[in-house]
């Protein structure tokens, strides 16, 4: 293989890559969302500056994927940090866990999502929709939601799933330092919001040495909602540089 075609691949391996080389779509993208209050030292504790916690509130998502081009239908679940950069309010993806490899390696190799294993799931029952996240055969959260009781505005439903999001990329270099050490944003965009929905809610989480959920404590469940849609993920911008300890 000349250079010149090893220059045109995104990752390994050459000829069988992780994942596709396309701009993800996702069509009848399902959310569980449900914010709740925690301790605001344990948001500290994990927050990187120059990220700001000014409210102690987390969003617990299960988002089961309908279809999402070059991946097909997978599920993935984690936490979302409220917080600020430069004035302007956001979310901090804390951690992600999710049953596709590809999705998994594309979040994490091309942009900066902090994806590792896990087996969540989202489902109806006996009137209750129900989002589980279980790490190899235990399970470490549970939310439940009544299913469809009200009707959620969707420009309010497009307002939660739109706030800037920001995630830390590192990669290490061939002496174990970082390489690459940025802070980076990015958005959901070309938004079609086909159903929403708010109801009671309630949500568990497990302690777990790798999934360590329960370290963000659920003192107050503040609002749920049950959202689908189509979108699209825009591209990572790095907005701050650790190395160089300057915004970008």
């Amino acid at each position: 293989m000349k250079i010149d075609e090893v220059r045109q691949h995104v990752t390994t391996p050459l000829t069988a890559p992780a994942f596709a080389p396309v701009v993800p779509r996702f069509t009848n993208r399902e959310y569980l969302n449900i914010v709740y209050r925690t301790d605001a030292d344990a948001l500290r504790a994990v927050v990187p500056e120059p990220l700001k916690v000014e409210e102690p509130l987390v969003r617990f998502e299960v988002m089961k994927m309908g279809d999402v081009s070059g991946y097909g239908p997978y599920t993935e679940s984690g936490q979302a940090i409220e917080v600020s950069f430069d004035g302007e309010r956001g979310e901090y993806l804390h951690a992600m866990y999710l049953d596709n490899f590809p999705a998994t390696a594309s979040g994490r190799e091309v942009s900066a999502y902090p994806k590792t294993v896990g087996s969540p799931n989202l489902y109806v029952d006996n009137g209750v929709l129900v989002g589980t996240l279980d790490y190899g055969t235990l399970r470490v959260a549970t939310a439940t939601m009544g299913y469809k009781h009200h009707e959620l505005d969707t420009r309010e439903a497009e307002r939660q799933i739109t706030v800037p999001t920001f995630m830390l990329k590192t990669i290490p270099g061939y002496d174990g330092t970082p390489r690459v050490q940025e802070l980076v944003r990015t958005e959901i965009t070309d938004v079609v919001v086909k159903q929403a929905h708010t109801g009671p809610a309630r949500l568990q989480l497990f302690q777990h040495v790798l999934a360590p959920l329960a370290d963000l404590p659920v003192l107050e469940v503040v609002s749920a909602s049950h959202i689908l849609t189509d979108l699209t993920l825009a591209p990572v911008k790095p907005v701050f540089d650790y190395l160089k300890g300057a915004r970008s």
